[in-house]
């Protein structure tokens, strides 16, 4: 699939605030004042922007409020709702730890467990996709939340924590590079099934539907070569998961911390764009495209 600019910016930067939120609702770190005020204010700014560059993916984004709308059926909507409360639910923690030094445990857990749900109900908006058997696999939550996990608690400054949970990430990053890279074979898609021609033997494209693009193609059927792709599966390793946890064993310091989440960051960059960009949609068929 295309991997929008949007698309990533909204996935890293709510996943790392969302993360945040959640290491400061459970108390890990707990601080008061003006500490509070800057770290609270930190996740709050990272959720919104990446809820903001969400908004603008949109193709009409006047309509954004409609997306509250379907939470029975759409994890689209059930992101919505949940960010939207875990936003409302953690307010009073947040206000009372910077203004009365007086943190607010219960509005803290709740919280932090809605920011939980959040960051899995972005994942599960890909995981459900059956048309995309790279995403509709169990290897795609863990790498939504490891992610999401490992960049809150370098934010917070758990440098215990972040290493632990880099670790896990870039195994989990690798498990779903390597699962995902048979999942498209395993569905057993091909182009008699797409076409439902299969019964009649093997099928195979004379033509095109049409020789010039469209927005099917431009959206989701994008082709990575495999060189290119394993060129950035390494550089997407070695920032986001190994490079920093290495980093965090060095004497602790602002530097080292501030260097981690640097790398951190643009390396989850680099994978979410892979994410997007490595997405086979079983549309690609009519194309010729798989």
């Amino acid at each position: 699939m295309h991997p929008a600019p949007s698309l990533i910016l909204f996935t890293v930067l709510s996943g790392a605030g969302f993360g945040l939120l959640v290491w400061l609702g459970l108390g890990l770190r707990a601080p008061t004042g003006l500490a509070a005020f800057v770290l609270f204010g930190l996740g709050y700014g990272l959720a919104g922007a990446g809820l903001l560059a969400s908004v603008f993916h949109l193709g009409h984004p006047e309509r954004a409020l409609l997306a509250f709308t379907q939470w029975r059926t759409s994890w689209l909507s059930r992101e919505a709702v949940l960010a939207s409360a875990t936003l409302l639910v953690m307010a009073p923690n947040a206000a009372a730890s910077s203004f009365a030094a007086t943190p607010l445990p219960i509005f803290g857990w709740l919280g932090a467990s809605l920011a939980l749900a959040t960051i899995l109900a972005t994942a599960m908006i890909y995981t459900q996709i059956r048309a995309v058997p790279r995403w509709h696999h169990w290897s795609t939550p863990p790498v939504f939340l490891l992610a999401a996990l490992a960049g809150g608690a370098l934010l917070a400054n758990r440098t215990g924590i972040a290493t632990a949970l880099l670790v896990a990430l870039g195994l989990a990053m690798f498990a779903h590079w390597v699962m995902g890279d048979r999942q498209f074979a395993r569905a057993g898609s091909s182009t008699g099934s797409a076409t439902g021609l299969g019964a009649l033997g093997r099928t195979r494209l004379l033509e095109p539907p049409h020789s010039g693009q469209n927005y099917l193609l431009r959206e989701m059927v994008h082709v990575v070569g495999r060189k290119h792709a394993f060129k950035l599966r390494l550089f997407a390793l070695g920032l986001g998961a190994v490079l920093p946890a290495l980093i965090l064993l060095l004497p602790a310091s602002y530097f080292t911390i501030a260097t981690a989440l640097l790398m951190h960051l643009t390396g989850l960059l680099a994978q979410r764009w892979l994410f997007f960009a490595e997405a086979e949609h079983v549309l690609g068929l009519y194309y010729g495209k798989r």
